[in-house]
């Protein structure tokens, strides 16, 4: 019996000022926000990412590639990253992540404008569901595989961190995350998008959020934290299989 949570991760239009892309075939670019916390250590920025990501479809100001990202989560075969592990350091959202047991799933959602491929990149057939302008979509899941709750974040030493060490918020300065998620394996960034839009408006929600979610999809629903129950999960699980495979 396993639940789910998805979540709101990525660039967006207030952080850094653009979203990430998607693509008419359902390809997308996994950005990252920036860093706005001073941190322990070097971390990468827009440019270091970009520079293995590849060319996008607009154009990033230098000013913004200089940038430090918030490299959360991290995907093990992103760039820089080597393995799965998500931190959070807002309480609210916090507790419910916590309540995650091994086997659950945690999906990460992001905003996405619909753009042509840069030159040079093929692409497949154009798919009906792609919100013509900007949208909600699915374009990743972790695998419970531990989950450190607020009371565990907190007697952390920095010993004890090694294996969450290269988790954005623990290269803060100072440590500060409330929750820090750990996803085995079978933890993926999806190589297509899976819609939480309509395919004519990204501010109207589809199915995946008015049925199975405990979310109305009424207001910007597209911010907060949806949660799925056991069968809801299961129906998730089984739709996004469908699409592409994990």
């Amino acid at each position: 019996m396993s639940n789910a949570i998805a979540i709101n991760v990525a660039a967006n239009t207030n952080l850094p000022g653009f979203r990430g892309p998607i693509y008419p075939d359902g390809r997308f670019v996994y950005l990252p926000i920036p860093e706005r916390k001073p941190t322990t250590e070097t971390v990468p920025t827009y440019d270091d990412l970009l520079a293995e990501l590849g060319a996008l479809p607009f154009a990033v100001s230098d000013e913004i590639r200089r940038l430090p990202v918030h490299l959360d989560p991290e995907f093990a075969g992103y760039p820089t990253c080597s393995q799965y592990t998500y931190g959070d350091d807002h309480g609210l959202k916090a507790g419910r992540l916590s309540d995650l047991e091994a086997g659950d799933s945690l999906y990460f959602y992001a905003t996405l404008t619909c753009h042509e491929p840069p030159a040079g990149l093929e692409t497949d057939s154009p798919l009906e569901w792609i919100t013509p302008e900007w949208g909600a979509y699915i374009i990743g899941e972790f695998r419970i595989d531990h989950v450190y709750d607020t009371d565990a974040c907190a007697e952390l030493t920095p010993e004890a961190r090694q294996p969450v060490a290269s988790n954005a918020h623990c290269k803060r300065d100072p440590f500060d995350p409330k929750v820090l998620v750990v996803g085995t394996d079978d933890s993926r960034l999806f190589d297509r998008a899976v819609p939480l839009s309509s395919p004519e408006s990204g501010v109207r929600a589809n199915r995946i959020v008015t049925e199975l979610s405990n979310d109305s999809g009424k207001g910007p629903w597209w911010r907060r934290p949806l949660w799925f129950d056991t069968e809801s999960t299961d129906r998730l699980r089984a739709i996004i299989a469908g699409r592409r495979s994990i």
